[in-house]
């Protein structure tokens, strides 16, 4: 049986990375006593992948991954007992079963949302005025590990929310496709936001149909 979970990450587990995010989750799936799969060999593997890393201090209410099972359950069952297995700033949203033969899972993610709200005060009009010139380059050369690279083509919505209250945020989805990924902190450094201070919590993952 291959499940599919959607969960948040919140508060202090911001902080933690997707190989100990993947521990956690093998921990609380033994905790919750369910049969879990492994691979074969001298080193099994439980057969858990998560959808696409999260860098660390992003928060999400987005996250996904799949885990194969040795017995079918029913999904309710499965969900109530992870909700009793997991630390307080990860929640189940959603427990549903998947086709076995269905596609990996990472392969089928195109893109992802983000929220990002600014902790400092800044200019609207002005913020407006980059998020445009941004839009509207053909390119946004950056560099990551010694690497420059074109930012733009992964920038898939990039816009500024002005609330009522006058609470100035920003909305973007970039690609992250494997070996095509957009990163929100970069897309801040072109518009020159200092990623510390925002806090950044994905809101979607997007996959192929």
């Amino acid at each position: 049986m291959r499940v599919r979970i959607t969960f948040s990450k919140q508060g202090a587990l911001r902080y933690t990375g997707h190989l100990d995010l993947h521990r956690l989750w093998e921990r609380a799936l033994r905790r919750a006593d369910l049969p879990i799969s492994y691979s074969q060999g001298f080193h099994p593997q439980p057969k858990i992948s998560l959808a696409a890393a999260l860098p660390l201090g992003f928060a999400s209410r987005a996250e996904v991954l799949d885990v194969r099972l040795n017995e079918d359950l029913p999904v309710e069952d499965i969900s109530s007992r992870l909700k009793e297995s997991l630390p307080p700033d990860i929640q189940v949203l959603g427990v549903e079963s998947v086709d076995d033969r269905a596609p990996a899972l990472q392969t089928q993610v195109l893109s992802a949302a983000y929220e990002v709200h600014l902790t400092e005060p800044i200019d609207g009009v002005e913020l407006t005025r980059k998020v445009e010139a941004l839009m509207m380059s053909e390119s946004v050369i950056r560099e990551r590990r010694g690497k420059t690279y074109d930012l733009r083509p992964l920038i898939e919505m990039l816009s500024v929310v002005t609330e009522a209250s006058g609470k100035i945020w920003l909305r973007m989805t970039l690609a992250a496709r494997d070996g095509a990924t957009g990163r929100p902190e970069e897309v801040l450094n072109a518009l020159d936001i200092l990623p510390e201070y925002t806090r950044v919590e994905r809101t979607r993952l997007i996959f192929q149909k």
